[in-house]
């Protein structure tokens, strides 16, 4: 597996694994069409610090400005592998602190960044997230 920066023919496979994510997770309302997300992702690609882990094809994505992690998903046939936390480890090699807002439903994706020494902040009762769902701000710092 390799991790490279993400260019525009990646745009696809990334909203996919996005929308993939977002179809499985019951809790996660249907906001957008796969055209909304592509086109959202584009934006992103275009102007974020995005790293795929590239196995014969993109197999995750993690994105992020400055210390503030956007997005980190991995497709659901290779979950478990280790792809989530080579894309993590490397942008904590890029920056002395990082910080990432999670759904506090997301039980699987909480445990992961704990492991990783991430520590919730702050938790919010949703008010200001798209899907209207409580989450909890997460803060990794290399002096911790």
């Amino acid at each position: 597996m390799k991790l490279r920066p993400a260019v525009a023919t990646d745009v696809e496979a990334i909203a996919q694994i996005m929308g993939n994510w977002c179809e499985e997770t019951p809790y996660i309302p249907a906001l957008h069409t796969k055209q909304e997300d592509q086109a959202f992702i584009s934006r992103v690609v275009a102007t974020q610090d995005v790293l795929v882990a590239d196995d014969d094809g993109v197999q995750g994505f993690i994105a992020r400005t400055g210390s503030d992690i956007h997005q980190l998903y991995v497709a659901p046939g290779v979950r478990g592998r280790g792809i989530g936390r080579a894309l993590l480890d490397e942008m904590k090699s890029r920056n002395d602190m990082l910080a990432l807002w999670c759904f506090q439903a997301n039980i699987r994706a909480r445990r992961f960044y704990e492991r990783h020494d991430f520590h919730p902040e702050r938790f919010t009762d949703g008010a200001g997230n798209e899907e209207h769902l409580p989450d909890v701000r997460y803060v990794w710092s290399m002096t911790k």
